[in-house]
């Protein structure tokens, strides 16, 4: 009987090695399981995908901190954030930050002022819904709500906004950055050409992005 529980043990050992090797190995080297963030989990936090199929996962979080000019981002972002600032000013281009975190009141409420706005241009309630629908995301379904998404224009008393989205559009990957909604790909995202929304990926994921002209959602199939 001892012998058997030994070999019980042992095994049960062997198989909690197993299992934590292979976690190891793909934290080392980057290795992801794709299907993970297409499904709603938080097993990278960077790729978490959101539009109007996949919703924020119940129970997010985001580690929030209070940019200089009172926006909200995900404190986990700001290094590179930065550091991508930084390098643009160098280039004698100035970014600014005009939308980072949103509640979900917060984007309750962006919708609504949409929608009041088509209806005061004569449209009815149900036309205002939709067309609402095709320039604001829909509560729970917004990148914003992570943290990890930020409209990026200029400070236009240095620069123009067209600057500032064309050193993005060749530079923000080697941040970590991605343009969220390319032109040319609204039936994949479901939203239309945005220049300024950029979202944080991570500087791996974004370089890959960028080489092969893809959508966030066309790199997690």
């Amino acid at each position: 009987m001892g012998k058997i529980l030994k070999k019980i043990i042992i095994s049960a050992f062997l198989i909690i090695l197993i299992f934590a090797g292979a976690k190891l190995f793909k934290s080392r080297f980057n290795i992801i399981d794709k299907a993970a963030y297409t499904s709603g989990t938080t097993a990278d936090w960077r790729l978490i995908l959101v539009n109007s199929s996949h919703a924020v996962p119940k129970g997010y979080s985001p580690d929030l901190m209070q940019l200089s000019n009172g926006i909200y981002i995900d404190s986990r972002i700001y290094p590179d954030l930065q550091n991508m600032f930084d390098d643009a000013r160098a280039d004698g281009i100035y970014p600014v930050v005009g939308e980072g975190y949103r509640t979900h009141e917060q984007q309750e409420d962006i919708m609504q002022d949409k929608i009041n706005t088509f209806i005061d241009e004569g449209y009815s309630k149900r036309e205002a819904e939709k067309l609402a629908g095709e320039w604001v995301a829909e509560a729970g379904k917004s990148e914003h709500e992570l943290g990890l998404a930020l409209d990026i224009n200029a400070d236009t008393s240095m620069c123009t906004d067209s600057d500032v989205y064309e050193w993005l559009a060749e530079n923000a990957c080697k941040y970590g950055f991605i343009l969220r909604y390319p032109s040319g790909s609204e039936s994949i995202t479901g939203i239309d050409y945005e220049p300024w929304h950029y979202r944080y990926v991570g500087i791996d994921n974004a370089t890959e992005i960028y080489n092969n002209n893809i959508t966030l959602e066309e790199y997690l199939s």
